[in-house]
């Protein structure tokens, strides 16, 4: 199940407020300035920073 493009539009990075975008393997959404990955359950975004997970470098 992917994000419509209107959710991904209006969603924003809970911790800077800045742009996120969906990763390639179209399961979660990417920070680039706070480097956080935002994991999708279930086609819903968890958009906690306490659950979201480092990206690697």
């Amino acid at each position: 199940m992917t994000i419509s493009k209107e959710l991904l539009e209006i969603l924003a990075c809970p911790k800077c407020k800045g742009e996120i975008k969906l990763n390639e393997k179209g399961d979660g959404l990417i920070c680039e300035k706070c480097k956080l990955l935002y994991e999708i359950r279930d086609g819903i975004p968890i958009m906690l920073i306490e659950e979201a997970k480092p990206l690697a470098s």
